[in-house]
């Protein structure tokens, strides 16, 4: 893999283009920026390339067969048909990037990004690096939410966020509570159950769910054709009404699960209760009024964007505004990764190519225009 070099006068790392993000959002970007001839580099804060997914859940696979894993010119190196671990994606990660060279930074942890005098200023520790593009290469799943009443639980219930589960034996003994029926807290609370020893209750609506069971063989050989190869990537797009419709639909009621069924959740001993809706005697209270005795809870109910580190100036509200990952109000900021940047396989690995494609050659036309710019004068 290629060490970055920056031009250093007076202290200041200075680049063309700085992409923000090494997962496989920000190798993809830095794929097509390479094709195009581009200088950039990639920046993340982890110490692995891959480590956004080894730092989840040990039992979690991917919901894709390994023919839609992979990124644009490097397929992933497993049958077709077969669902990936968590840790096997991290490491083709971590093998694209040394396959292409792409010029990733790692431990660069950004702390503020704003503009000053045309440039992008991104501060990260001591360290100011100015850009005339940066690309936020990251998911709109960034920072775990945790609702208000978990304050008033009492100090001896054990809580963690989803985002920090791993496996059973990191709660303490005794029974558990999952808050939140998504994907996320479905698959934890089964994790839980099968492991024994303690009673399991998963607390929240179903968002739906896939109706057909993605490990079979109709899943894995003709649904996914259909719904990872079509309708995710062709029909669910921001350029349809069907894709307006599912977008919206998800911004307020969540993604149906897709390899956990309620069946399995019940089969599995999981008890599924309502909402939690409050605290009584420092114990969660469901909405019928139960109060539930647990050790532990688990909050799987959502994620913010996480974009507080970019100036306010620059991206109105939480959620950045976009047109296909071009944000027209800030020339030279572009977002990749995000679900529904122009479909709904934005957000996925077989997705995201597409978009970071489009927004490498809007890179290079911007350059193109800047060079024109000062041959004119």
């Amino acid at each position: 893999m290629v060490a970055p070099e920056f031009n250093t006068p007076n202290g200041t790392h200075r680049i063309d283009t700085l992409v923000i993000g090494a997962g496989q959002a920000g190798l993809s970007m830095g794929y097509h920026l390479s094709r195009n001839g581009l200088d950039h580099v990639i920046v993340d804060g982890a110490e692995r390339i891959g480590d956004s997914w080894r730092n989840r859940w040990d039992s979690l696979r991917l919901f894709t067969p390994a023919r839609y894993d992979g990124l644009d010119g490097l397929p992933f190196p497993a049958p077709p048909s077969y669902y990936p671990t968590k840790d096997e994606m991290a490491d083709y990660l971590e093998a694209y990037a040394a396959h292409f060279q792409l010029p990733v930074r790692l431990g660069f942890r950004v702390d503020r990004l704003s503009r000053h005098d045309g440039r992008y200023l991104v501060a990260g520790g001591d360290e100011v690096i100015e850009a005339d593009n940066v690309v936020v290469a990251m998911g709109d799943l960034q920072v775990g939410e945790v609702p208000s009443l978990s304050v008033e639980l009492d100090p001896s219930i054990f809580q963690m966020h989803s985002s920090e589960y791993h496996r059973p034996e990191q709660l303490p003994a005794g029974d558990v509570l999952v808050v939140g029926a998504g994907n996320s807290g479905a698959e934890i609370a089964l994790d839980l159950a099968r492991a024994g020893g303690r009673r399991v209750w998963l607390s929240g609506r179903f968002p739906g769910h896939v109706p057909f069971n993605i490990e079979g063989a109709f899943g894995r050989h003709v649904a996914s054709r259909i719904v990872n190869g079509f309708v995710f990537h062709r029909l669910f797009r921001v350029t349809n009404p069907v894709g307006r419709r599912i977008r919206a639909k998800i911004g307020t009621h969540g993604a149906p699960l897709v390899r956990t069924r309620p069946v399995d959740v019940r089969a599995a001993g999981v008890e599924h209760v309502g909402r939690t809706t409050g605290v009584r005697g420092g114990r969660p209270v469901l909405d019928d009024g139960t109060v539930l005795d647990v050790a532990a809870v688990v909050w799987a109910v959502g994620y913010t964007p996480g974009f507080t580190w970019i100036d306010k100036h620059l991206v109105a509200g939480q959620f950045p505004d976009h047109e296909f990952g071009v944000v027209p109000a800030s020339p030279g900021l572009f977002f990749v990764g995000l679900i529904f940047t122009s479909s709904f396989s934005s957000g996925q690995v077989n997705g995201v190519g597409r978009d970071a494609a489009r927004l490498a050659d809007a890179i290079a036309a911007r350059r193109r225009q800047g060079t024109e710019k000062v041959l004119e004068r």
